[in-house]
Order: structure tokens, then C-alpha cells, then sequence
């Protein structure tokens, strides 16, 4: 968790690197597909090919996790529900999945397919999500955009992506969230408030179906807040809550000391103030970047809480 945090702080190479590859691939029988047909809209330049790595020192729950870094070219990766094809049980549901590293970083098993094992053995379709982190320039005190635009486009593409191939996929329509950690939770909050207008021109057919999630699950969020401890929330989140925003689940805790609690406390109470049905946990105790990964603390059970929750929103069977 060091290096993660380490990340996020803009400091990076914090922690002891074990493999390094050129490029993350999915597990067999999974394929990554480009969410763009031609040239990438708003690419920025970057220094260096993506890269894969694994930390071997600084463990998450007792074991090692993986990161990419320097993305360019997004891809989405579907993980469908597993027995789907042999009578197995399938909710029609469906997640994106944002992972989350400071926008600099994407912890892509941690925060990433680590969560489509999960979502996919409770009958919920997964999304994996390899979001645009070019990895150059720090984020503004002020916010994160303009500087992770890309990663709202390439978020707002691949939901009008599951939308509309929602049918073959065997996804309904009216069941698609998105569930993030940190910068990911971030993510999370832009698309539940910037989906009635792309931020790029469209290039098929799929930009013409909505990009809103039904629901939105934001794991311990950053950049929510316009300072660590202030209490003002982020005007390019405060300025979209309507009361279309989509019912919200969030979870963070108290000594969270890379973002800080009141990152989900002025989104929970902006969200509240919009009528819109919202459920927030806090834990005094949990830290900050534990993915799915179980400990002690209380707060690491929050998978639970979420089937709980789709449950009571209707997107999943009681």
C-alpha cells in the first residue's frame, strides 16, 4: 500500500518492484478490446510506452499487487457471469469498474479484476475499466480536470459501450453502474453528474444511447473535496448533482490519510441535499487502497453491505 500511496501523493517509485512487462493482458479466456475505433480523442503525449509491474514488497493484505502505468490506448475487458453458459445464475446486472491510483496509476488486480471475480460470482457482469493515466503533471489543488478529462471520455464511452450492446451481452439496460476506488471513486462521482453530454464528438452509434449508471458505488473517493480538510466539495462534482444523479453507495474511512473523510462527507451531504437516495458507511479504522483484500477491520467487509444495497435499489434479487 506504500507505493500506492506514494502514487497518489506524485511520488513515485516509493516501493520495492518485482516483474515489470510491457503491457497488461487479462487472464486466459478474457480479451481486451479498444473502447475507441480510430485515433483516441484529446491524446495527450506521453513519455513512454505502458508499463506493467508488480510490487513484491509493500503487500496488501499479505500479498503482492499489480499496477499499470502510462496508459494511452483504453481498453475495455468484459468478465461475464461465471456459469452463465451452463444454467449458472446471471442478474442481468452489470458493473464498470474504475481502479483507482491517484490518476497517475491504475492498480489493475487490487482495484480491478480482483473485483470482476467477485461481481461475476454473485451473477453480475463486470467491465474492467483501463481508463487513460498518461501519468505527467500532478492534479490541481482545484480539482481533477481538466487534466483527467481523458479519463472521464474513456469512461463515458465504454457505459454507452455496455448500454448498447447490453442485448448480446445479456445485460439489461436499466442495470448499469459503476463502482471505483480513490481517484476511480472520483471517477465514479464525474459520471454520475457529466452523462447528458459527452466531453467528445461522437464516432458511432454507440454515443447516441445514454452514458448515466443506474446506480454508483464510490470506494474510498479522492479529489471530492476542493482540500484534505476542508469541507468544500469540488465545483466540477458540486455544480452537476441533480436529482438525476443515480443512487450512490459510499464507504471511506477516518484515518483514509491519503484523501481524507470529508472526501466522501461533502459529496454524501451535497447528494442528500439533491434528493438523491444515497447510503454512506464510515469506519474509524481501514486506511486507504485494501481493494477486496479481507483484514481485521471491519470496514474490508463492505462487499456485503454493496449485494445488500443493489438489493434494496432493486438492481439485483433479495
Amino acid at each position: 500500500m506504500r507505493l500506492l500511496i506514494c502514487v497518489l501523493g506524485v511520488v513515485l517509485g516509493c516501493g520495492g518492484l518485482g516483474a515489470q512487462t510491457a503491457s497488461w493482458q487479462p487472464s486466459a479466456g478474457h480479451t481486451q478490446v479498444a473502447i475507441w475505433p480510430g485515433v483516441v480523442p484529446d491524446a495527450r503525449r506521453v513519455t513512454g510506452p505502458e508499463v506493467t509491474r508488480t510490487e513484491t514488497n509493500d503487500l496488501v493484505g499479505g500479498k503482492p499487487w499489480v499496477y499499470i502505468n502510462t496508459v494511452s490506448r483504453p481498453t475495455m475487458t468484459v468478465y461475464s457471469p461465471k456459469g452463465r453458459n451452463t444454467g449458472g445464475k446471471s442478474t442481468g446486472a452489470a458493473v464498470v469498474v474504475f481502479p483507482g491510483g491517484g490518476y497517475q496509476i491504475l492498480a489493475i488486480d487490487l482495484e480491478g479484476t480482483e473485483m470482476c471475480d467477485w461481481l461475476t460470482a454473485k451473477g453480475i457482469t463486470c467491465v474492467l475499466l483501463k481508463y487513460r493515466v498518461p501519468g505527467e503533471g500532478v492534479l490541481p489543488k482545484s480539482g481533477a480536470y481538466p487534466q483527467s478529462a481523458e479519463a472521464l471520455e474513456d469512461a463515458q464511452r465504454t457505459v454507452g459501450l455496455v448500454r448498447f450492446h447490453a442485448a448480446e451481452w445479456h445485460i439489461d439496460p436499466h442495470k448499469i453502474g459503476v463502482l471505483g476506488f480513490s481517484a476511480g471513486g472520483h471517477l465514479v462521482a464525474a459520471m454520475s453528474v457529466h452523462f447528458d453530454g459527452r466531453l467528445y464528438k461522437a464516432v458511432d452509434a454507440a454515443d447516441a444511447v445514454s452514458c448515466r449508471p443506474d446506480f454508483a458505488v464510490a470506494i474510498y473517493p479522492g479529489h471530492l473535496s476542493l482540500s484534505r480538510d476542508g469541507p468544500g466539495l469540488n465545483p466540477d462534482i458540486g455544480r452537476h448533482i441533480s436529482r438525476l444523479t443515480p443512487p450512490t453507495f459510499l464507504l471511506q474511512n477516518e484515518d483514509d490519510f491519503v484523501d481524507g473523510v470529508n472526501q466522501s462527507l461533502v459529496y454524501y451531504a451535497a447528494l442528500k441535499k439533491a434528493g438523491v437516495p444515497v447510503e454512506m458507511h464510515l469506519y474509524a479504522q481501514g486506511g486507504h487502497a485494501f481493494g477486496l483484500r479481507r483484514t481485521k477491520l471491519p470496514a474490508t467487509r463492505w462487499p456485503e453491505l454493496v449485494e445488500t444495497w443493489l438489493a434494496t435499489i432493486h438492481m439485483v434479487a433479495e
